[in-house]
């Protein structure tokens, strides 16, 4: 995931960046300054410059990320026109190598490991939420789109991680019975 941080100087946008990898890489408990100013190729001081603690950063970058994840997410949606098309834009959400990269998917799994450790990762997770639910709502109802999304992202690891995961026909008639179209 390539964070694409408007307004922010190189420096800063480098340092976000490297800390998303070091979380991808060595997870978040195992992330420090160190390894993210080497992996953004920056003084360790320019860490402490930019933001006030790891906390902060790490809260930062993953922030980010899951903004750049709901933009990816509502770019899907954005090509359809009805709501069977938003259902197959469901669909290739779930089954499509753009959101389900090895990286990404590492970066979900540590959010939601150590959001219930962690007040300010559970926010980000809550917003990132209700982000992807207002996306789902300009289709479906509120229930409809929370049941969506929760499909989503469970359906979302099963397919990367399941020995023999559901074809995408399948992923796509169980989108269309949440969404009430089958």
């Amino acid at each position: 995931m390539n964070l694409s941080v408007t307004g922010e100087t190189p420096r800063r946008a480098r340092i976000l960046q490297a800390a998303l990898e070091a979380i991808a890489e060595y997870g978040v408990s195992a992330v420090t300054h160190r390894k993210i100013a080497q992996r953004a190729e920056v003084p360790l001081g320019s860490l402490t410059y930019y933001f006030t603690g790891i906390d902060a950063l790490l809260e930062e970058a993953l922030s980010g990320f899951a903004r750049e994840m709901s933009q990816t997410y509502q770019a899907y949606l954005a090509q359809a026109t009805s709501q069977r098309e938003a259902c197959e834009a469901l669909t290739k959400v779930i089954c499509g190598a753009q959101i389900t990269t090895p990286e990404n998917m590492e970066l979900m799994y540590q959010l939601y490991a150590y959001a219930s450790r962690r007040p300010a990762l559970k926010t980000i997770m809550q917003e990132w939420m209700q982000r992807s639910q207002q996306i789902l709502e300009v289709w479906f109802d509120p229930v409809t789109a929370r049941a969506l999304d929760a499909f989503i992202e469970g359906m979302t690891l099963h397919y990367v991680v399941d020995r023999k995961p559901l074809s995408e026909a399948d992923i796509q008639g169980v989108v269309l019975r949440l969404a009430g179209i089958a």
